[in-house]
């Protein structure tokens, strides 16, 4: 464990020279505080094993109740006490900074490239109309308003004053949390569509396919937010960060009001619980596909038995793995799988949130990859087929 100790205070509780432990009846220890305390943990002092006095703090065997300013710890054991304050991960003024340049960074680069994306996928989907082009061409739609919006808000944001607010910061705020919405069900949809494609294979045709998808993956978020901004949801987010346990600097963003007495249960439901079952579905998707080509390169070895055959497929056999990485790895961004990475934020240091910060921050790039990779593929299949019929001529 990680943190503050509250007030720099280590209590030692002893009986006698030798260790107790496993006490029926738990010690209750009262730390008070002239503040209330949030993220307290009761711990103890847990020394290693090379007898050096060097060791780690442990909430091993101790269960804490915080109520207002008191933290009361209840221990099956004697030792070295204390209390840590926010034992989760903070952020401090220089760290947040550079994870805001980050993330604006990368997404400049991820308008950039969607835009190309946007382009990419309405040429392919004028060549050869398909179901899954459109699915992507929405996609991106989406991922290009999340992007445009988190520009745009944190810019006006910066403008404003510290205690205003305005109409425009309230209708950044809808459009980022409608955009946000709507790309977490386009990539559900995403991963809805390659189970149809995967699993269930025959039988799969449905009526206005697309059109549902549409009024599925835009009408519910519009739907949303509309009961959202009709409740005056919307406005500045302020988030304080702490560096060494004292609140020293405020992040703001035209979002999810701050203010506004249930903010925490509309952020909950909306970019936690439902994004976790959309990442868990997608993921699922994803595995599935690793497993699909697998077994396809099981196969193609089982078909080759002439010496030939044998040589040219070990040849071949790393390039066909370093693909078919690429594609897993491509489709997990596609279907939205790094941003399970938020988990990380929790129970990692910096590095979670970095790597969750440029991974998703990127994702426009990789939506580009994926449309040039499908462009490569449809002029492999044209020129496979130009090929053929000219032998057929000849």
């Amino acid at each position: 464990r990680s943190g503050t100790v509250l007030d720099n205070s280590v209590l030692m509780v002893k009986a006698g020279e030798n260790p107790v432990t496993n006490l029926l009846q738990p010690v209750r220890l009262t730390f008070q505080n002239n503040r209330k305390m949030e993220g307290a943990t009761c711990v103890f002092w847990q020394e290693t094993d090379l007898n050096n006095g060097t060791g780690y703090w442990s909430a091993e065997g101790c269960q804490t109740n915080v109520t207002g300013t008191q933290v009361v710890c209840s221990c099956d054991h004697l030792t070295f006490f204390a209390v840590l304050v926010n034992p989760v991960l903070s952020v401090d003024k220089d760290s947040a900074a550079s994870l805001s340049y980050t993330g604006f960074a990368g997404s400049a680069l991820s308008v950039f490239f969607t835009i190309l994306a946007l382009i990419t996928y309405s040429s392919l989907q004028r060549r050869r109309p398909e179901k899954s082009v459109t699915v992507h061409l929405h996609l991106a739609g989406a991922l290009l308003g999340l992007h445009l919006s988190f520009l745009l808000g944190g810019f006006w944001v910066s403008m404003l004053n510290e205690n205003d607010e305005g109409w425009v910061c309230k209708g950044l705020g809808l459009l980022l949390h409608w955009s946000l919405l709507a790309t977490y069900f386009w990539m559900a949809l995403e991963g809805f569509h390659l189970y149809l494609l995967l699993v269930r294979v025959f039988n799969i045709y449905i009526k206005n396919y697309v059109l549902r998808l549409c009024l599925v993956a835009w009408g519910f978020p519009t739907l949303t937010v509309a009961i959202c901004g009709s409740v005056g949801v919307y406005g500045k987010y302020s988030l304080s960060l702490n560096d060494n346990g004292n609140q020293n600097s405020t992040v703001q963003l035209c979002w999810i009001r701050s203010q506004f007495p249930h903010s925490l249960l509309v952020s909950y439901i909306t970019t936690v619980a439902f994004p976790f079952l959309v990442v868990l579905f997608n993921s699922s998707m994803v595995c599935l596909v690793a497993v699909k080509l697998c077994g396809l390169r099981r196969r193609r070895s089982r078909g080759s038995e002439s010496g030939d055959d044998w040589r040219k497929m070990n040849e071949d056999s790393w390039s066909r793995l370093w693909r078919n990485g690429a594609t897993v790895l491509c489709l997990s961004c596609l279907l939205g799988v790094p941003w399970g990475l938020a988990g990380l934020t929790y129970i990692s240091d910096l590095t979670g949130i970095y790597l969750f910060t440029v991974l998703n921050s990127l994702q426009g790039v990789f939506m580009f990859l994926w449309a040039l990779a499908l462009t490569c593929k449809s002029r492999a299949e044209k020129n496979s087929s130009v090929l053929s019929s000219s032998q057929k001529v000849t």
